[in-house]
C-alpha cells in the first residue's frame, strides 16, 4: 500500500521543536495507516502539552482525529489573548493553584521557585514515572529538559525548557505561566520546599553561631526540614534578583499595554 500524504504547519513557539527546514512553513508528513493526529504531532517532536488548538482542512479537531491522505494540519500553540472557546480546545484548563515538579536537570530553577514561594518538588533521584505520578497525584505542572516525558498520555500540564540557564529558565516559566501576581518571596524553604514561619530566638539559641546570636534578632524555620533563616547578608541579594525578575516583568507588561 503506497504511504499517504498530509500538510503541517507549526506555529509559533511550537517551532522551537522541529528541525530548521521545517520551521515555519508548510510541509509534507508521509504516513501510513490511520494515525491519530495526536501521533502525528508527537512523531514530529512536538509534546500534546504544548498544544492548544489544531486545525485539519480548516476545522477545529481533537487529537484523537484520524490522520487522512491530503489532509492539511495547522498545529498551534496556547493563546494568551485571543478566545478560541468556540474551537476545540485541546490543552486542560489552568490548574487552581499554581504548583511544580522539576527533573532532575533543574536544581537551580527549583530552589529559585521556591525563592519567589511557589511549590516546587524537586529531589535529584525522582525518575520520570515518580515524576508523572506525583504530578498527576497533586495537580503539578511539570517543568523539564527532557521533551520525552512530556508525550506521555497521563501528562497533562508540562512545559519544556527551551534555555539551560538558570536565570534565562527562571524568566521563560514567569512568562510562560504569568506568575508575576503570584509571587509570594520568602514563603518556602530553598532547601526542601516546606512552609517558613517566625521562630522565637530563644527557641534556637543553641544553634546559632555567635556572631549571628550577637547581630540578628529576627528569625524563621522551616516547619518541615527545621533550617533556621535570618536577614543576613545574602537577604539583600535575593531581594535584588526578586526585584529584578518582578521589574523585567513590569516593563513588559507596561510595553504591552502602551
Amino acid at each position: 500500500m503506497a504511504a499517504k500524504t498530509a500538510f503541517f504547519r507549526f506555529y509559533e513557539e511550537l517551532n522551537d521543536f522541529l528541525p530548521e527546514p521545517k520551521r515555519k512553513r508548510t510541509y509534507p508528513y508521509s504516513f501510513d495507516g490511520k494515525p491519530a493526529v495526536k501521533d502525528a504531532v508527537e512523531a514530529e517532536g512536538v509534546p500534546h502539552t504544548e498544544v492548544d488548538l489544531i486545525l485539519v482542512n480548516g476545522r477545529s479537531v481533537d487529537f484523537a482525529r484520524h490522520l487522512q491522505d491530503g489532509d492539511r494540519v495547522a498545529v498551534y500553540p496556547m493563546f494568551e489573548s485571543l478566545d478560541i472557546s468556540p474551537l476545540i480546545r485541546l490543552r486542560e484548563k489552568p490548574l487552581r493553584q499554581t504548583r511544580f515538579i522539576l527533573d532532575v536537570h533543574l536544581g537551580k530553577l527549583a530552589r529559585s521557585l521556591r525563592l519567589l514561594g511557589f511549590d516546587t518538588v524537586y529531589r535529584n533521584d525522582l525518575d520520570d514515572p515518580e515524576i508523572i505520578e506525583i504530578a498527576a497525584e497533586e495537580g503539578r505542572i511539570i517543568l523539564t529538559r527532557d521533551i520525552g516525558i512530556l508525550k506521555h498520555s497521563a501528562v497533562t500540564h508540562g512545559y519544556w525548557l527551551r534555555s539551560t540557564d538558570p536565570e534565562e529558565q527562571i524568566r521563560e516559566v514567569r512568562n510562560r505561566f504569568d506568575l508575576y501576581g503570584q509571587i509570594r518571596p520568602f514563603r518556602r524553604c530553598i532547601n526542601c520546599n516546606g512552609l517558613i514561619e517566625p521562630v522565637n530566638k530563644a527557641a534556637i539559641q543553641s544553634r546559632l553561631q555567635p556572631r549571628t546570636r550577637k547581630y540578628y534578632d529576627e528569625f524563621f524555620r522551616c516547619t518541615d526540614c527545621g533550617r533556621i533563616y535570618w536577614k543576613g547578608t545574602h537577604y539583600q541579594k535575593m531581594i535584588d534578583r526578586i526585584e529584578r525578575w518582578t521589574a523585567e516583568q513590569a516593563e513588559v507588561d507596561n510595553a504591552a499595554r502602551g
